[in-house]
């Protein structure tokens, strides 16, 4: 540019900051400057590249969301589940999330997360589940299958729940109990624990003696059951059928899922797959110790194994491998199932079910579907059950209030299939085998075996 030209434009330029502050005051003006002020989205990091990273909330967030829990980048809030007795912290509450994301992306976070940080995981994270504990805060991550968007079918939506529950203490004169709500609901219209809907039960207190084979299973910290579960519990665990470690292994073995200090039960931890199996089989046959024909019979070293991760040297081959010979649970040998049992993932609610239910009926299980579900227990989330366990879950409300179900989890909307069982809830699940016309509980089998 020449000097001449570059004077002139000099002289023009105090005339032409006097005009865009001039038009300032009218729509051009305005559109002018919001076109050059910066984008208040990239101010606050709210997206990169098109995709959100802060958390979107379309539900109201709980005050008591704990800020120590790791939220999925980019998730969004869709709903919260509040179990009826109350909105206290201690009750523990469910948030469900959608994401825009793949599954799998979703369980490596929170696996990654609940490694450090000073939390405990409670079990092997599966795919599905990952269930974990930080000081009095319990937590579990329930991750769904991802679907494909319908808009941008290059993307996939995720949803996973997220359910937090704080351990609380209660002192009172008579006794002292720790209260973990994972799944057992008690009677919300008083303090009292929800009753035993079925054959008359007699006070623990009133109970025989357990003899010296079953003594060894009167845990020290049963009191710390959930109340409406506490005296199931008690009388399963004076049967002598819950064992914490397969027969010949060692405590704090590979083949449990979680540590456990010896004499204690600790009736909030995940119960494994292996762990119910062993349970099951031992329950089902000392109810039924006077009638051989209503026994499994146990897996031998002769037979052939049925899945390819329980050999035979599993010191919890028999029990899975009866349960298989004997078509209670899936398995190749039944044409449906796995070649794998995956022994020491976390027992879900719709496998237990699955595995209890063909127990108290003795017969097949009626075909089942969505709308069965929902007029029958009117269950909110019938769609998310396995179809094979929606036979189960169906034969189980013909028990009445013998029924698992009502039982172990009192009244609910919400079956949530894919949640962890607990080790409180799987024993009481165990309290009693049969219809409601004919069947054998802990009690009756407590009262038949004493002097």
């Amino acid at each position: 540019m020449s000097r001449k030209l570059l004077a002139q434009f000099r002289k023009l330029l105090p005339l032409l900051m006097l005009a865009v502050v001039g038009c300032s005051s009218n729509s051009g003006g305005r559109s002018l400057e919001q076109a050059l002020a910066p984008d208040p989205q990239l101010e606050d990091g709210a997206v990169v590249f098109g995709r959100p990273v802060a958390n979107q909330l379309s539900a109201e967030l709980p005050q008591d969301f704990p800020k120590e829990l790791p939220l999925y980048p980019g998730a969004t809030l869709q709903q919260v589940v509040v179990p009826s007795g109350g909105a206290a912290s201690s009750a523990g509450k469910l948030t469900r999330w959608q994401v825009r994301d793949g599954a799998d992306n979703v369980s490596r976070f929170y696996q990654l997360q609940f490694q450090d940080g000073g939390w405990q995981l409670l079990a092997p994270a599966t795919a599905r589940t990952i269930a974990a504990q930080r000081e009095d805060l319990l937590v579990t991550v329930t991750v769904l299958p991802s679907a494909t968007d319908a808009v941008a079918t290059s993307a996939a939506t995720t949803s996973f729940t997220i359910e937090y529950s704080r351990i609380a203490t209660t002192a009172s004169t008579s006794e002292s109990t720790i209260s973990v709500n994972l799944g057992a609901t008690a009677d919300s219209t008083s303090n009292q624990p929800t009753k035993l809907p079925t054959v008359p039960a007699s006070p623990i207190t009133a109970s025989p003696s357990p003899s010296p084979e079953t003594s060894s299973q009167l845990f020290s910290d049963l009191d710390t059951v959930p109340p409406a579960l506490r005296q199931a519990v008690m009388e399963v665990a004076q049967l002598g059928v819950l064992q914490l470690q397969p027969t010949g292994t060692k405590a704090n073995d590979s083949s449990s899922l979680t540590a456990f200090e010896p004499g204690k039960f600790e009736p909030g931890k995940v119960v494994t797959r292996r762990d119910y199996a062993r349970w099951l089989v031992a329950a089902n046959n000392r109810l039924y110790r006077d009638r051989p024909a209503q026994q499994i019979r146990l897996g031998t070293e002769a037979s052939q194994p049925i899945f390819q991760d329980v050999p035979r040297s599993d010191p919890d081959f028999a029990a899975i491998q009866g349960l298989a010979e004997a078509g209670i649970i899936p398995s190749p040998l039944a044409g449906q199932g796995s070649a794998l049992f995956r022994p020491n993932d976390p027992l879900t609610r719709e496998q237990m079910l699955l595995w209890k239910v063909p127990l108290d009926t003795r017969q097949a299980l009626p075909a089942a579907n969505v709308e069965a579900i929902k007029q029958t227990w009117g269950f909110q989330d019938a769609n998310q059950i396995e179809p094979r366990a929606s036979r189960a879950v169906l034969a189980d409300f013909q028990n009445g209030d013998l029924a698992v179900i009502r039982r172990v989890f009192g009244y609910t909307t919400l079956f949530r299939p894919k949640k962890a069982v607990t080790r409180a809830e799987a024993a009481a699940s165990l309290w009693y085998f049969g219809s409601q016309t004919e069947g054998v509980s802990a009690e009756q089998a407590l009262t038949s075996s004493s002097p």
